[in-house]
């Protein structure tokens, strides 16, 4: 992480002048040059470890320094001796970089270090910091919080662990606990006192009220008056008078504080100020260069308990103060994660991060995507080759020194904001803790992959917070670039720029891709259509020749059965008739000689009595019925179907002979 060829000496010295504070040019070359560059390396140098040891103490306390562990450390006068906390060596340094010297490798000291662990106890409006080691056991901080509470162990149950209820002999290192703990103690056999009551009651009363402060910028000559809840804490009104005056909280120097207002974890309720308003004044402390004779002092400014997450040195180049740097001002003060443990619904877990993001660093921010992973990268990889965007995945970590500076200085930048709401898919989670860690590892394995998996598995929690790229491909989505939380605007910016023009060439080759397979499947489709109108044409003309063809049947049967029919009523009618009568007959006889349409002639004698239904029955007999032609006489010209059928041959005037003839009715 600190070699040359990694990065840039000028943006590890930058980096390393942020962290620490040392404003000397040539003091931070030479403490980054004792550690070759290493920038980790070096900031540990300068910042105490966790057990409480500066690293100037702890290479006099080695096997040839002057003075032994023993007498190196020894515990502070409010805390029992097993909270470890430890005061500053009793000789000075000769000179600054020995004051931050950093710790040599020895044997000895790394089997003796052991690692400090924080608790914040919660009892009856309350709250009591214990330090120790992760050596010691839970009734190791019964007894220490016996004699701050005046509790008998006996009645004490002390919840909050995360594993469940623990026993007073488990030893804290097997809980595999974070640095800042949170619990609380219940006494359910010892009754709070009438006084106890009444003082949360009146303090009850008090916390839901507002206050107004009226704060004077002695360098500004400015007044604000600014509201704030009586559950407020005097640091976090001092981390506001912060952004407004852009003085650092380390460097603030306040009057009007009351002398009951010493702890700055204490809420405005319990300050003891005046209600409903009250004045103070703020002025910017002057911060010297530090000089070998300061050396006492400046180990004093970095042997503060965890409870004053701001007394670091603080980082001018941001305008924030160094709890903001190394994230303990989160850890102290900020009590609410950014996303639950076990949220159920990733959703749900996403709503929770957006808001307490927003709480932290204002509304200012890239738009996070509410929904799961799967649904983000949906939404980025999977629609039309236009509308496809890179995701951007943010990991937080609150235990992280750079979260608080890569949020509030890159991830809020107006730049930076708006390059990704044009551009990314920005979907976020938190690893602070494990198990959030492992269940993202889960989503990565899936949807990206063991390999980014094991990637984000390898960085250290020193190196988040992290920002990955990833662009979706055709067989598998590729993660382009993961940029660490050690990083500026500009760099950021250049990043994502440098993300985006890869991206910007995948996507054209995408968009040509689909262009042309549209086109094909537009060609496709008009050939489908044609084809389909040609079926469906010669369906049609299939169907209207069957349709025809049928009719034609049809009508081939009706004439048949038509025909039929006509036949049988012409062989009942030729049946039917009178025998013709012989010329000698005694009776009048008629002769009669009918013309056919086709030009032949019907010959036949009838008696002349027979009626004229016989004439026309015989007609009928031979293929002509009336009902379609009509009998006429030649001279005068008569219709002879026109008269009475019952009428004789003789009152038909037909008699003795006639000659007619045939003509189809129209």
């Amino acid at each position: 992480m600190a070699s040359d060829s990694n990065m840039d000496r000028e943006m590890i010295l930058a980096d390393f002048q942020a962290c620490t504070g040392i404003d000397n040019i040539a003091e931070a070359i030479t403490l980054l040059e004792l550690n070759n560059w290493d920038l980790v390396a070096a900031i540990n140098g300068v910042i105490p470890q966790e057990n409480g040891i500066l690293p100037s103490e702890a290479s006099q306390t080695g096997p040839f320094g002057p003075h032994s562990q023993s007498e190196a450390t020894a515990p502070a006068p409010s805390a029992p001796p097993s909270s470890a906390s430890a005061s500053s060596s009793s000789s000075p340094p000769s000179s600054s970089s020995q004051a931050f010297c950093p710790v040599q490798p020895s044997r000895h000291i790394v089997e003796r270090q052991s690692r400090m662990l924080s608790f914040r106890v919660e009892y009856r409006q309350r709250s009591t910091e214990v330090v120790l080691e992760d050596a010691s056991t839970v009734g190791d901080i019964k007894t220490i919080l016996e004699t701050e509470l005046q509790v008998p162990v006996s009645k004490m149950q002390l919840k909050g662990w995360k594993s469940g209820d623990v026993s007073d002999s488990t030893v804290l290192r097997s809980l595999h606990l974070p640095k800042n703990n949170s619990l609380y103690v219940l006494t359910p056999d010892i009754a709070p006192s009438a006084s106890t009551s009444q003082s949360s009651s009146a303090q009850q009363g008090l916390s839901n009220q507002n206050y107004l402060l009226i704060i004077s910028h002695r360098e500004a000559q400015r007044d604000y008056s600014l509201n704030f809840p009586a559950s407020k804490t005097i640091q976090e009104v001092k981390r506001n008078i912060s952004d407004l005056t852009n003085i650092p909280v380390r460097h603030q120097q306040w009057d009007g504080w009351p002398a009951s207002a010493s702890d700055d974890s204490m809420t405005l309720a319990s300050s003891g100020i005046s209600y409903p308003c009250h004045h103070l004044t703020v002025s910017r402390r002057s911060s010297p260069a530090l000089t070998v004779e300061q050396t006492d002092e400046c180990t004093d400014v970095h042997m503060v308990s965890d409870s004053e997450g701001d007394d670091f040195e603080d980082a001018p180049e941001f305008g924030v103060d160094e709890s903001e740097v190394f994230g303990m001002g989160t850890s102290s003060f900020q009590k609410t994660p950014m996303m639950p443990e076990n949220s159920e619904n990733e959703g749900d877990a996403l709503l929770h991060f957006t808001a307490e993001f927003s709480r932290r660093y204002g509304d200012c921010h890239p738009v996070f995507y509410i929904g799961s992973l799967e649904a983000a990268s949906q939404e980025a990889f999977y629609g039309k080759a236009r509308d496809r965007k890179l995701l951007a995945i943010y990991l937080h970590n609150d235990e992280s020194v750079l979260s608080n500076v890569f949020c509030s200085q890159m991830m809020c930048a107006d730049t930076i904001v708006s390059y990704l709401s044009q551009n990314f898919i920005t979907w976020a989670w938190d690893v602070t803790k494990e198990a959030n860690k492992a269940r993202l590892l889960t989503m990565c394995t899936r949807h990206f992959g063991s390999v980014v998996a094991q990637t984000i598995r390898t960085y250290k929690t020193d190196q988040f917070p992290l920002l990955l790229i990833v662009m979706g491909k055709r067989t598998s989505n590729e993660v382009l670039n993961v940029i660490q939380g050690n990083t500026t605007v500009d760099e950021l910016m250049m990043r994502l720029m440098g993300a985006m023009e890869i991206f910007t060439a995948q996507q054209q080759e995408d968009i040509k891709d689909e262009d042309e397979r549209e086109a094909r499947e537009l060609v496709k489709r008009e050939q489908d259509e044609a084809y389909r109108l040609s079926l469906e044409a010669d369906r049609k003309k299939r169907e209207a020749q069957e349709r025809e063809e049928a009719e034609q049947v049809r009508q081939e049967r009706i004439r048949k059965e038509q025909e039929e029919e006509r036949e049988a009523i012409r062989l009942s009618l030729e049946q039917a008739l009178p025998p013709e009568p012989k010329e000698e007959g005694g009776e009048p006889v008629s002769k009669l000689r009918i013309r056919t349409p086709s030009g032949e002639f019907l010959e036949r004698r009838f008696l002349g009595s027979c009626k004229l239904q016989v004439l026309f029955d015989f007609i009928a007999s031979k293929g002509y019925p009336s009902d379609e032609f009509k009998l006429l006489t030649t001279f005068p010209r008569r219709n002879i179907t026109q008269i009475d059928p019952a009428w004789s041959l003789v009152e038909a005037k037909l008699f003795p002979q006639e000659t007619l003839f045939l003509e189809a009715k129209e």
